[in-house]
């Protein structure tokens, strides 16, 4: 028998999910309480009825709209035949971070750890495990591939794994610093590059 939500879940989750977007784009400090009511049509006491306060609200949306993004790059991993097609996944999801279904502002991950750094160590914190989670998941796949002979023996996974983070995250900033898609293009073809020079 499935497990039935209370309506307090229901509601905690519609907070999340209509706001998150607004998170992403205006950021923690950028949010105020109004843009909250205002998207979702309910009260100050019913927010704060079913979180603490806005920091409880931000933490949550951090973790919906990277659980979204992990969600599209795990799909088409395991559609993926060979490591270097898994490995590429990533750019090409970040690649497109303005289709539907990514959230709306681009990677969460670069837009808490812009504007949390220095500010908030909480959403920082999420950031920063975000990040280590991300580097272990490319390691794996790194490695995976050496094992199976497509990749180099001897290969330096963790130098690998943050390079194609960094190349990512630095080229979705730039996208949208620059609005130039085809900045973005490039990078993702310059980690395209990197794996090609790890095959066996």
């Amino acid at each position: 028998m499935e497990n039935k939500l209370s309506k307090s879940e229901r509601t905690r989750n519609f907070i999340i999910e209509v706001t998150a977007d607004i998170f992403n784009k205006k950021g923690y400090a950028g949010t105020a309480l109004s843009d909250l009511t205002l998207a979702t049509g309910l009260s100050k006491g019913s927010i704060y009825g079913n979180f603490e306060n806005k920091e409880e609200v931000a933490l949550a949306v951090f973790d919906y709209n990277l659980e979204k993004i992990n969600r599209i790059v795990q799909q088409h991993i395991q559609k993926a035949d060979s490591f270097q097609d898994k490995l590429m996944v990533y750019a090409k999801v970040y690649d497109q971070f303005n289709i539907a279904g990514f959230p709306q502002g681009g990677c969460p991950i670069l837009n808490t750890a812009t504007e949390a750094d220095d500010t908030h160590n909480l959403l920082k914190d999420k950031a920063a495990k975000a990040v280590i989670r991300w580097k272990k998941g490319l390691e794996h796949l790194i490695l995976s591939g050496v094992e199976a002979g497509e990749f180099k023996k001897g290969t330096d996974h963790t130098r690998m794994a943050l390079s194609i983070i960094a190349l990512i995250e630095g080229g979705i900033m730039i996208a949208k610093v620059t609005n130039s898609q085809a900045s973005l293009d490039k990078i993702m073809l310059t980690i395209r590059h990197l794996i090609e020079q790890i095959k066996a």
